[in-house]
C-alpha cells in the first residue's frame, strides 16, 4: 500500500503534508465549505452531499480502497498552526509497468494563494513519485484560462504538451484544457 509509504512532512514553515485518513472528514468538509466559491469556477458540479462530514466520510473511504489498490495516493495540506485543512494534491491513475504514469491534481485554499504552497507540495509529490512508486511521468492539466495553476506546474518543470478540447466537464460545461507533463527518470520501469 503506497499510503503506508508515505510520511508526512513539512512543505512549509507552517504546512504539513500527509496521507488522507477517515477522520479528516470533518476537517474536510469545513475546508470545502469555506472554499466552494473559490474552487467552483475550477472544479465539476459538486451534490450538496459532497459538502457534508458523510458525503466526506464516503468519498475519503473511496479513495483509501483506491489508495490500497496502488491506483490513486490522496495527500492533505495542512496548517501546523491550527490543523485546518488548507489544500489537498492527488496523484491517480497511477499506472505500472511500460506506461509508468500519474495524474496530479491539487487545490489550495483561498486565503493560502500566493505563498507557494502548491509549488511545494507538488514538487514532493514529484520526489514521491520518483522515488516512492517509481514513476516515469506525471500527467497534468487545467483549464485554459487557469494561469495560476500553470504557473505552478512549469516552475516544478512540468512542460505543455498540448490543448484538448471539451476536455472536463467544470462547472456545469465541457471546458477546454491545457495538458502538461513532467518526466521524472528514465530508468526501465517499475513493474
Amino acid at each position: 500500500m503506497i499510503l503506508s509509504k508515505i510520511k508526512e512532512c513539512l512543505v512549509l514553515p507552517d504546512v504539513i503534508l500527509r496521507p488522507i485518513a477517515l477522520g479528516d472528514a470533518k476537517a474536510l468538509c469545513s475546508a470545502y465549505a469555506v472554499n466552494r466559491s473559490h474552487l467552483e469556477p475550477w472544479e465539476p458540479v459538486r451534490p450538496e452531499s459532497f459538502f457534508t462530514v458523510d458525503g466526506q466520510t464516503e468519498r475519503i473511504d473511496g479513495l483509501l480502497k483506491q489508495a490500497a489498490d496502488g491506483v490513486v495516493l490522496p495527500l492533505l495540506m495542512e496548517s501546523v498552526r491550527t490543523g485546518g485543512i488548507i489544500g489537498a494534491i492527488t496523484l491517480s491513475g497511477i499506472t505500472l509497468g511500460p506506461f509508468c504514469s500519474s495524474h496530479v491534481g491539487y487545490w489550495v485554499a483561498g486565503d493560502q494563494q500566493g505563498r507557494g504552497l502548491a509549488t511545494a507540495a507538488l514538487e514532493r509529490v514529484c520526489e514521491i513519485a520518483e522515488e516512492v512508486i517509481g514513476l516515469h511521468r506525471i500527467e497534468a492539466s487545467t483549464l485554459i484560462d487557469n494561469t495560476t495553476s500553470q504557473r505552478v506546474l512549469k516552475k516544478c518543470g512540468f512542460e505543455t504538451i498540448g490543448d484538448a478540447p471539451q476536455y472536463l466537464h467544470i462547472n456545469g460545461e465541457w471546458r477546454d484544457s491545457r495538458l502538461f507533463q513532467r518526466i521524472l527518470h528514465h530508468h526501465d520501469p517499475a513493474l
